[in-house]
């Protein structure tokens, strides 16, 4: 005789109405539970979980914003981050945050109340359409928290919104070098929380796109190799 162990019920209720299976199951105690987002969302948490390389990080993204330009970021990020975001955007411009988190857009909510060129929508990372082109596209640190079949579906998709002269930003982890010590302490957190991540040490960013041959891939790694930031435009034809 067999025993069959059940999954326990998923959580139901307005915070998780509509979040994928995978959020709710892996990620429910960090972006899901409103509590207990509201007792991460902090600078301080965002600069002890990439171990103070967080302002050079989102430097690397905010470098590449210019003002007055349409920007989607394709989730909400902990910290000051979409602030900023916003504010180099600036009230000439128009800056778009997704994310599919009712928790996560209500913090984005929060933020940006104040900046009427900014708005916050609920959607899919994958699916988000806009009425106008945007000129810069970024993903800071989603990739690593989503499955691969969904790392593909939203790298496609954000190229897919590239137009010509625009760029796709990805800022997240990295395969560490060898003789970083960090590395050994990110394969128990990998191990223990973040089943997705270590794809990102498997396989580059392009490695996700369906026709990668026709964008020009620059990156640049951080801190050991333990961080990435990847500029992507399309090809300039011969």
């Amino acid at each position: 005789m067999t025993t069959q162990t059940l999954a326990p019920p998923r959580k139901t209720g307005p915070a998780y109405d509509g979040v994928p299976d995978y959020l709710v199951d892996v990620y429910d105690w960090a972006y899901v539970n409103p509590s207990q987002v509201d007792r991460l969302d902090h600078n301080l948490v965002v600069k002890t979980l990439l171990f103070c390389n967080d302002q050079r990080l989102m430097r690397a993204y905010l470098n590449e914003i210019e003002p007055g330009t349409r920007v989607w970021q394709v989730a909400h990020v902990y910290g000051d981050l979409v602030s900023r975001a916003a504010d180099k955007v600036g009230p000439n411009g128009a800056f778009d945050l997704t994310d599919i988190t009712p928790a996560q857009v209500a913090h984005g909510e929060a933020k940006l109340a104040s900046k009427p060129w900014a708005s916050v929508i609920r959607a899919d990372a994958a699916k988000h359409t806009a009425d106008q082109p945007y000129d810069l596209i970024c993903s800071f640190f989603l990739l690593h928290e989503v499955p691969d079949h969904k790392k593909r579906e939203i790298v496609d998709h954000m190229l897919a919104q590239l137009p010509q002269g625009g760029k796709a930003v990805f800022v997240d982890y990295h395969r560490p070098a060898m003789w970083q010590p960090i590395r050994w302490i990110l394969k128990v957190v990998n191990a223990w929380l973040e089943p997705f991540a270590n794809a990102l040490w498997q396989h580059d960013i392009s490695h996700y796109a369906s026709h990668a041959d026709r964008f020009s891939w620059d990156k640049r790694t951080y801190f050991g190799g333990v961080y990435q930031c990847v500029i992507v435009r399309h090809k300039v034809a011969a």
